[in-house]
């Protein structure tokens, strides 16, 4: 194709001296090196424009143009056709077992290349399959399940092709080993029944279905093995099957399938005992309300309404109210089909109302009972009603000033206000309630952030902004929260006031100075802004205070700033201030792992010739040993104790080491790594020793050499004592 490229452009230089631009076509200057058609043409990027440049002399335009797109549609237009090898065919026996050897040393070599890519195994079995050498085919399956067992699309594909071949023994045996091997695997046990049933095995499959069934499957197994034994008329067994079924998974699900069934076969008296049993045993699960309706529906179909009417008023009285929902409505249908809607309606919601009636009339207090009071009045939907509980429920102001009694009954007021935008759509209701509530509350002493947001979060739905801010506002001078002061810089921002979220911010810090979160915030609105110096001057304001919640995330917020900015040696003196406030392990490190992170910084400036850029590595590396010395000389001198943080920060220094390649020297750190030592230390508590515990201790190499030279000073010292002593003796005599 290049070759066609080449002609054509010859041909159009030939034809014209120089292609005029396009206005609006992207393109590449094409410039000819001169008149031989085979030289190598050059190309240059230009902005918006094609055109092939002859030779300088002749700058006149072309009459025709033509642009790069049109070039390369004609060029692969006049593409030649793809050289395929011809067929071969085989014609003689020895051919054929050339053919054959080749094809599997082939495989063969290639299988000891990528052992672990199955679909060569399995083009292989294939292949062997397709020359009708099933042997040596099963024998490729074999090997590629010594692989990997655990692949139960190898035993598929193993077992579709015995089943294909009509070899039924030797697939089942494959079957067997499957199921066995892979028991949680349900589309072996699938297949394998499925064989069996097609070959009209069918106590082989109910066999199998035994077998796969003490493993317990899940759901769909037992109701598969169901199936089979009604497809052949066996009604008791598939009733032994259910019986096993709702002991192994007792849900709601399977007893309302087992009494279906008993009701599908005219069974009515055993599909009631099934739903008398589950209630006996599932009347508390969480899906009762789904059994009840089930058995409600079960007896109505019965014509047994008084039986159904019984179920739904147990199921009302035992089910918790949040979960009788789909059951009421289930009960009222039923009640207008059968019975006295008002009537049954007035008995089931009066009685309840007079059971809250009571609770709160014993403890006004009991806020919990007010929610239950208040979601039965709107479930009926009588908006007087729910009003006249709601008042009667904000009256029981607590009677301490305590925000642990308030939690709960603030709660009320919200409901409140949300029942009277979302459900009754009173707009002004709605503001008057959250207005009492924020008056009600003693913001002195404590507040809460919700309802301030919740009433602002009101106002921005019905468009009115300064009602919204007006709301934050007095949150702010009232109860300042880090909540409002978060959300209102987050509405304020969103809707791009730059100049309002940097006085929130102000005064967010003014509020509090020793938040590193509205520090970070602040500088990064800053940088967002393109405001870098303003950032930087708000990052140094933050680490100058004199207090901080989180001050090593304040660090590194401004240290990645620096980075971010480009700004190296900024970064460096940051490391050396923090520093001298903290030697902790992972500054140490964080300031290591930045100085050899240049390195990557050098290696992105392709214009640098190879030996600045080598020598760029070398101080980076350099700078990083630094680092890592003057770690090690502080841990040595300053803080012998921390042995365990010295380890670490060696093996750190170890691991960059190795990551520098060439320019990394391992045994300038290998040989200050210390000896691990387990030793014992007695536990000591109050009453005593308590035994002893074992722990890791670390010995350095001068440490070693301080011990020997010690032990030479003891024996020096014994040495000499000895001596004395036979002169002293020897004076004696």
């Amino acid at each position: 194709m290049l070759l066609t490229v080449v002609r054509l452009l010859w041909q159009t230089s030939m034809t014209a001296h120089q292609l005029a631009p396009l206005p609006t076509t992207k393109h590449f200057t094409m410039v000819s090196p001169g008149s031989n058609p085979l030289a190598p043409i050059r190309f240059k990027h230009a902005d918006c424009e094609a055109s092939c440049v002859s030779p300088p002399t002749n700058k006149t335009p072309a009459p025709i143009q033509i642009t790069a797109e049109q070039i390369l549609r004609e060029a692969r237009e006049r593409q030649e056709a793809e050289i395929r090898p011809p067929k071969q065919k085989i014609t003689d026996p020895t051919e054929l077992a050339d053919y054959r050897l080749r094809k599997r040393k082939e495989f063969e070599d290639l299988i000891r290349r990528v052992r672990w890519n199955k679909s060569v195994w399995v083009k292989y079995a294939k292949w062997e399959e397709s020359q009708k050498d099933f042997n040596r085919a099963r024998s490729v399956w074999e090997r590629a399940l010594d692989v990997d067992y655990r692949d139960h699309t190898m035993w598929l594909k193993y077992a579709d092709v015995e089943m294909k071949n009509k070899f039924i023994n030797h697939a089942r045996n494959v079957w067997d080993r499957a199921v066995t091997l892979l028991p949680r695997v349900d589309q072996l046990w699938y297949k394998y029944i499925h064989m069996e049933e097609m070959l009209g095995n069918v106590a082989g499959a109910r066999q199998i279905f035994e077998r796969w069934m003490s493993w317990e499957p899940d759901q769909q197994a037992w109701l598969s093995y169901i199936k089979f034994e009604l497809r052949y008329n066996e009604i008791e067994r598939a009733r032994a099957i259910f019986e096993k079924f709702v002991q192994c998974i007792p849900k709601v699900g399977a007893w309302i399938r087992f009494a279906k069934f008993e009701m599908k076969n005219g069974e009515i008296s055993r599909a009631r005992n099934c739903y008398e049993r589950a209630v006996d045993k599932l009347a508390d699960d969480e899906e009762a309300e789904t059994l009840f309706v089930a058995f409600a529906e079960f007896e109505e179909k019965c014509k047994e309404t008084e039986r159904a009417r019984c179920i739904y008023k147990f199921a009302l009285d035992h089910i918790p109210k949040g979960r009788a929902e789909d059951l009421y409505r289930k009960f009222v249908a039923f009640e207008k089909q059968y019975g006295d809607k008002e009537g049954i309606e007035d008995a089931i919601v009066g009685k309840r109302r007079f059971q809250y009636e009571e609770e709160v009339r014993k403890n006004p207090l009991n806020y919990d009972s007010w929610f239950d009071y208040i979601r039965l009045e709107e479930s009926v939907g009588n908006k007087s009603r729910i009003r006249e509980v709601y008042e009667r429920a904000i009256a029981n102001v607590p009677p301490a000033d305590e925000k642990r009694y308030w939690q709960r009954y603030i709660y009320l007021w919200i409901n409140y206000a949300l029942y009277e935008e979302l459900d009754a759509q009173d707009i002004p209701r709605t503001r008057d309630v959250y207005s009492e509530c924020l008056k009600l509350i003693p913001h002195k002493k404590f507040s809460f952030a919700k309802v301030w947001l919740l009433a602002a979060q009101f106002e921005i739905r019905q468009l009115n902004l300064s009602g919204a801010r007006s709301i934050l506002g007095n949150a702010i001078g009232i109860a300042p929260k880090d909540k409002i002061f978060k959300k209102y810089i987050e509405i304020e921002l969103q809707l791009g006031n730059i100049d309002r979220c940097r006085k929130l911010y102000e005064k967010y810090l003014e509020w509090s100075p020793e938040n590193c979160y509205a520090w970070s915030k602040y500088a990064e609105l800053e940088r967002s802004l393109s405001e870098t110096e303003r950032a930087r001057a708000l990052f140094e304001l933050a680490i100058a205070q004199p207090a901080l919640d989180m001050p090593e995330l304040l660090w590194k917020a401004y240290i990645d700033f620096e980075i971010a900015e480009g700004e190296f040696e900024r970064t460096r003196q940051l490391y050396e201030r923090l520093l001298d406030r903290t030697k902790h392990l992972k500054v140490w490190i964080s300031y290591a792992k930045f100085e050899a992170s240049a390195i990557e910084e050098a290696e992105q400036q392709e214009e640098l010739p190879e030996d600045v850029l080598l020598e760029q590595k070398k101080l980076c590396i350099q700078r990083a040993r630094r680092v890592f010395e003057n770690a090690i000389n502080y841990y040595r001198t300053s803080a012998p104790e921390l042995k365990e943080e010295r380890a670490m920060l060696l093996e750190e220094w170890l691991n960059m080491e190795s990551s520098f390649g060439e320019l990394g020297d391992i045994e300038l750190v290998r040989v200050k790594l210390p000896k691990k030592l387990k030793k014992r230390r007695q536990i000591e508590i109050e009453d005593g020793a308590a035994g002893y515990e074992e722990y890791i201790d670390y010995l350095f190499p001068e440490e070693s050499q301080a011990s020997n030279l010690k032990i030479l000073e003891q024996a020096y010292r014994w040495k000499k004592q000895k001596v004395a002593s036979v002169d002293d003796e020897e004076d004696d005599d």
